[in-house]
């Protein structure tokens, strides 16, 4: 396994043969991973290397402290901004959010304690979400004179519905994790102590597939949300166009017929 820090704050580890598995590590621990200024531009530009990495299947953001993922921004730094300070961070903080949400690989948080307004919201630019039996969830921004502003509002009834998105980011309210797997604010709930463990398994079984297809795949999913079925049908055509050439399609069809596992090429 290596190692690269970005910054004081985040730290990149690649797994597994070849490193295809990337994990994003939120390392503030002091701040339980309150997002300052320093640490979205570091969470960015992580993301912007992950993403130009072709060599990279899966990235798995997790945390290093033992009873958080993120507690959203770091309102001690916001307390002393001026409004020409905020201004100017707007740009910063939503480059770690849209960071994680345009990675064009599949992406997999993990986790465990509280993700808590930013926290939460970096999870849910997520593909999936993986979240043991101690997390403790919730978009809590109406209660301190704010709104959810890393995709909150738009990703939250994606996953949920308009009304249960609603109910919570008006309410404010913190969702337990037993609860927020019923409701579809986490995709698959674990043991506490395992959410990294069952977030790298599934990011190494994901990996296994051929590198075209799941940008591809990630691609039409992306695009095509949303959007009528006729659009949306077209955008799945221009993916599938995109790897039915490729040298991955080749060497998939091939090893399925001699009955092997795959050497992608990854073009």
């Amino acid at each position: 396994m290596s190692e690269e820090r970005y910054g004081e704050f985040v730290l990149v580890r690649r797994h597994g043969d070849g490193g295809h598995v990337a994990e994003l590590a939120l390392d503030r621990p002091k701040a339980m991973n309150a997002v300052s200024t320093e640490m979205a531009r570091s969470v960015g530009a992580a993301c912007a290397a992950l993403g130009a990495d072709s060599g990279v299947r899966v990235v798995v953001l997790t945390s290093t402290h033992e009873r958080a993922f993120c507690v959203g921004a770091d309102l001690k730094e916001r307390n002393s901004f001026s409004d020409a300070d905020l201004v100017r961070q707007r740009p910063v903080a939503r480059g770690a959010y849209t960071g994680v949400l345009e990675i064009p690989v599949p992406t997999i948080a993990a986790v465990h304690g509280f993700a808590l307004g930013g926290g939460f919201e970096l999870a849910l630019s997520c593909d999936l979400i993986v979240a043991d039996g101690t997390a403790v969830v919730g978009l809590p921004e109406v209660s301190v004179g704010v709104i959810p502003g890393g995709g909150g509002t738009q990703l939250l009834p994606r996953r949920v519905g308009a009304a249960r998105a609603a109910e919570l980011i008006f309410s404010a309210r913190r969702v337990e994790a037993a609860e927020a797997r019923e409701l579809g604010l986490v995709d698959e709930l674990v043991a506490p102590g395992t959410d990294r463990e069952a977030a790298l398994a599934l990011a190494a079984r994901i990996a296994g597939n051929s590198p075209v297809g799941l940008r591809a795949a990630k691609r039409a999913l992306r695009l095509g949300h949303g959007l009528d079925l006729r659009a949306g049908l077209e955008v799945e055509d221009a993916a599938w166009r995109s790897v039915a050439f490729s040298g991955d399609r080749a060497e998939g069809v091939a090893a399925f017929n001699e009955k092997r596992k795959p050497e992608w090429p990854g073009e």
